[in-house]
């Protein structure tokens, strides 16, 4: 529809690309992070890790500054690359 508009107050819960963007390199993070752990052999170790990662995730969803949220994203792919280096590639 050209030249529909969303009423103010929803324009101010939109979101702006580039918050879209690091929405979703940390939702593919996260992803990427619990397909490591899938391949973990021992249940409680897994569930831990799980749960760690899930801890430290929900820890840092109310960040609002965007260089923190890269910051955050670096850090997060260099734990990726540990947890790839240390966990057996298939179960």
């Amino acid at each position: 529809m050209a030249g529909a508009r969303l009423p103010p107050e929803k324009l101010k819960h939109a979101m702006s690309l580039s918050r879209f963007l690091l929405r979703s390199q940390v939702l593919k993070l996260y992803r990427d992070m619990m397909r490591v752990v899938y391949n973990i052999p021992d249940p409680a170790q897994r569930k831990a890790l799980k749960d760690f990662i899930r801890h430290d995730f929900e820890c840092n969803k109310h960040v609002q500054d965007e260089e923190a949220i890269k910051m955050l994203l670096s850090q997060g792919k260099i734990s990726l690359r540990e947890l790839e280096n240390t966990v057996p590639r298939g179960k």
